[in-house]
């Protein structure tokens, strides 16, 4: 399969080793909202039975990801997107599957007209990780930069 037919979740998968480690599930991925899983796996838990900080991290960071890939995909010819700085807050305990649910914080117009400008976009993803009881057990923010090829 060719990266122009692979999903994103697929394309993902194949390039980022720690998405495929732990085993994440794509969902919803569109310019608006990005749903990533990560399914209870005991190699991943951490003292309490849960699922590990760091893997809930990279859970987050890659719903992240996969919005940028959906929103900004057509402009990997001429800039790559990259995390600039990520902040994760613990809210509750998450027990079993945990979900991670991502949207633009800017209108994909106005980070493209940077570019167009010449500039080196900023813009933050907000990411909401919850329980299969709906809980929110952790909130994060990645910002990330389009920074245009020389």
């Amino acid at each position: 399969m060719s990266t122009e037919q692979m999903s994103i979740g697929e394309m993902l998968a194949a390039t980022v080793p720690m998405a495929r480690t732990l085993n994440l599930e794509f969902g919803e991925t569109s310019p608006e909202r990005a749903v990533v899983s990560l399914p209870d796996q005991g190699d991943f838990h951490n003292h309490v039975g849960g699922p590990h900080a760091g893997a809930m991290f990279t859970l987050g960071e890659s719903a992240s990801g996969a919005i940028v890939l959906a929103a900004f995909g057509d402009q990997l010819s001429r800039a790559v997107p990259l995390a600039v700085r990520a902040d994760i807050a613990y809210k509750k305990l998450a027990m079993g599957p945990v979900k991670a649910t991502a949207t633009l914080g800017r209108p994909v117009a106005d980070v493209i007209a940077e570019l167009d400008e010449g500039k080196r976009p900023e813009f933050p993803v907000a990411i909401e990780i919850q329980r299969e009881d709906g809980a929110v057990t952790g909130e994060m923010t990645v910002v990330w930069t389009l920074r245009p090829n020389s």
